[in-house]
């Protein structure tokens, strides 16, 4: 998307913009229609092809994947193919149509698009949906006032520039008034116009301001549908056991005590393993578990973590690849060591870790002869489209995704393990199928966050200053699994993310990456590359300040120049913590700034450690610039959850491997953080005035390294493989 203001946008752009995106046509009932394109992440639609096999081929007639429906009883309907899980694009999409549109916000609909190719690609996922929407929507929204108010105009004979539209209706010099539902049909035979005036940011009467999610209702009297309650005539369940270890496959399977179970239809061996398919669930899961299966470990039987740390540290011998550089690179630090300066050494580790969303993965499909229906809660419908048309042989054209809410995406629902179980069961017994996996499953078979080592270099010159920076990234690709033509060179450019690009002004610095691929799957989990780097970067950087015998928090401050975004956020959340100010007795700050996705963060964590080595974290000060804000509402909740989200894996648990699997089964064994070690949480929105930026994942990566930050300032230990483990730290 082009980030730029309006004003830095030629009008030759904005109409070509208009004229590809937005077609009109009137409805049946005299109702008007308007169809345009989202962007789609680059990541999605590259999925898209690989899976469909169209990788290469040209651009596609036009698809629009949102439609603006406005009905002559003047209800307004936004058609968008976004995935709602807890993001509140339910809510910001329509407040972006509604603002631009004047229309009335109480008559606003929203509804997911079906997904088929004729609604263009669909995919949710990396802080995009606002980004991407921000302009299209409010052109559209635009586009559609200006066409109700030239129809007005027409009925009045009067220029429309002496109307004004509000609220829903168009309102004539003489105090004539029209609902939006009265014009439509007039409006529908109108040509779209080739310029439309947006509205300048100070007359916003929804834009910025706070409105309550249109999803918090459904979700909390019980008439929201998540995938796991779909229910479809003549539906059965499957339950789906697999391999323990990574690469393993099944080798026998005794399964007459499942087939003489009431209620169990088959046991099927899948491409996966195997499945029970039964009249519900919990005879699915009976069945299941009374099947007798010898599986075929494989070559990673042994695999455990001690194997995946050599892999890790052997490849770290190789000099990889560079990803980013600056001035002369990582041979200044040598240089700078030679003539006298303080050398700062430091190596950081970090585990896989489970996406651990709350619904377990699940996925409803009804495959016949002619279509195939998918019920999913998923952030990659045209990827789904490609996995259905894969295993049934039908067009894409044929298989209809239906998404449902999500509970919990966190790039999890990208992947499509789930979604081929479910279609290539229906396949097989020609009925609907539900597959339902349990949260065990749901954490032995994940898409991992990498696991990654990084080592870091620096050196400091006789007056305390910063003269170089070394960095090298050791760890998985996700790019090489997923989208491998992203991968060029052996360097995958989303393992560096938050590790190149930095905003502080260093004048000689060098990011290098050396890939490590194990037998783990790896996927996308909030903030992706981010989350990795931010926790060493900040956690370096930190251990500069102090060697430099600087206060961290100033020592950033100097680094970082004239950029005043990341500036204004580092001194907003220092004040607001009180940086500098005597604290609670033995409670100690940390701080950390990240920029991704667009937008800044930058968090203050007050923390204490006991004698037993435990951490508490009381608070945190979270200080966010995301550019223009839609709804601060939904900017708050989002920095909490990732304030939470981030904690949760510095905290507690990793993903731990014994004997070529995962050990963990359940949120006794990887823990989440719980209400009652919740700390307080104060967030500042910082107004820039800037497009806006990502908010679903900026706010993950700053929280690790602020918290094991103060815990140095509390015990003097520098944390630098995660999760924090107590029995370091003790007294």
């Amino acid at each position: 998307m082009d980030t730029r203001k309006d004003s830095e946008v030629s009008p030759a752009r904005r109409r070509l913009s208009r004229r590809r995106f937005i077609q009109v046509s009137a409805l049946a009932g005299g109702g008007l229609l308007l169809a345009f394109e989202l962007p789609v992440r680059e990541r999605l639609a590259q999925a898209a092809a690989l899976v469909s096999g169209t990788h290469g081929a040209g651009p596609p007639g036009f698809a629009p994947n949102a439609y603006i429906r406005l009905t002559p009883d003047g209800v307004v309907t936004l058609w968008v193919a976004k995935s709602e899980m807890g993001q509140g694009v339910m809510t910001a999409m329509p407040m972006l149509l509604a603002e631009e549109m004047d229309a009335d916000w109480a008559t606003l609909r929203i509804e997911q698009a079906p997904s088929t190719p004729a609604f263009g690609q669909q995919g949710t996922g990396g802080s995009t949906s606002v980004r991407q929407s921000w302009q299209p929507l409010r052109h559209a929204g635009a586009t559609a006032r200006a066409m109700l108010v030239a129809a007005a105009a027409a009925q009045w004979k009067v220029a429309p520039g002496d109307c004004q539209a509000k609220a829903g209706a168009v309102v004539g010099p003489q105090g004539q008034r029209a609902d939006f539902g009265a014009l439509a049909a007039a409006a529908a035979r109108l040509p779209v116009p080739d310029q439309v005036k947006l509205k300048d940011p100070k007359d916003y009467t929804l834009i910025g301001k706070p409105v309550p999610r249109v999803d918090a209702a459904p979700k909390t009297n019980g008439q929201a549908v998540f995938g796991i309650d779909v229910q479809v005539p003549g539906m059965l369940v499957a339950s789906v056991t697999q391999c323990p270890a990574f690469g393993g496959k099944l080798a026998h399977v005794d399964d007459r005590a499942a087939r003489a179970i009431p209620g169990v239809h088959a046991v099927l061996p899948i491409s996966s393993g195997v499945a029970v398919v039964a009249n519900d669930f919990w005879t699915a899961k009976k069945g299941r578990d009374a099947l007798k299966i010898t599986w075929d470990l494989g070559p990673n039987a042994r695999l455990d973590d001690a194997a995946i740390a050599a892999l890790l540290h052997k490849a770290a011998q190789e000099p990889g690849v560079r990803a980013w550089k600056v001035g002369a690179g990582d041979a200044a630090v040598a240089a700078a060591q030679a003539a006298g300066g303080k050398l700062v050494e430091a190596s950081y580790t970090l585990p896989f870790l489970a996406h651990a969303t709350m619904e377990p993965m699940n996925c409803t499909a009804h495959v016949q002869k002619d279509r195939c229906d998918i019920w999913v809660p998923t952030q990659a419908q045209t990827f789904n489209q490609g996995t259905a048309s894969r295993i049934t042989g039908l067009p894409e054209t044929a298989i209809h995704v239906h998404t449902t809410f999500l509970g919990g995406g966190f790039g999890r629902r990208f992947e499509q393990d789930f979604v081929a179980q479910a279609v290539e069961i229906s396949k097989a017994v020609a009925r609907p199928v539900k597959v339902m996996w349990l949260r065990e499953d749901d954490m032995r078979h994940d898409f991992y966050r990498p696991a990654n080592l990084a080592l870091m270099r620096a050196a400091l010159g006789a007056d305390g200053t910063l003269r170089a920076w070394s960095h090298k990234v050791v760890g998985p690709s996700i790019m090489a699994r997923v989208f491998p033509s992203r991968v060029r060179n052996g360097l995958d450019m989303g393992a560096v993310d938050g590790a190149v690009e930095l905003p502080y002004a260093l004048p000689n610095a060098e990011t290098r990456y050396v890939m490590c691929n194990t037998p783990v799957p790896v996927g996308f989990w909030r903030s992706v590359g981010h989350s990795i780097n931010g926790f060493t970067v900040e956690s370096f950087m930190d251990e500069i300040a102090h060697a430099a015998g600087q206060d961290p928090y100033r020592f950033r401050r100097a680094l970082l120049g004239r950029d005043k975004r990341a500036l204004q956020t580092l001194d907003t959340a220092a004040a607001m913590a009180g940086w500098g100010k005597p604290l609670p007795a033995g409670h100690f700050h940390g701080i950390a700034m990240h920029r991704g996705f667009g937008s800044t963060v930058t968090q203050v964590a007050e923390v204490s450690v006991n004698p037993a080595g435990e951490v508490t974290v009381h608070r945190v000060s979270c200080a966010v610039d995301c550019g223009q804000v839609v709804n601060p509402n939904t900017v708050q909740a989002q920095m909490e959850s990732a304030i939470v989200y981030g904690l949760s894996a510095a905290l507690l648990d990793g993903i731990h491997l014994r004997d070529g699997g995962v050990v963990q089964a359940n949120f006794d064994t990887y823990r989440v953080l719980r209400i009652d070690a919740t700390p307080h949480v104060d967030v500042r929105i910082i107004q820039s005035g800037e497009a806006p930026g990502g908010i679903g994942e900026p706010g993950t990566p700053p929280i690790a390294p602020a918290v094991t930050n103060a815990v140095f300032a509390a015990t003097g230990k520098r944390v630098r493989s995660l999760p924090i483990r107590a029995e370091t730290l003790k007294a």
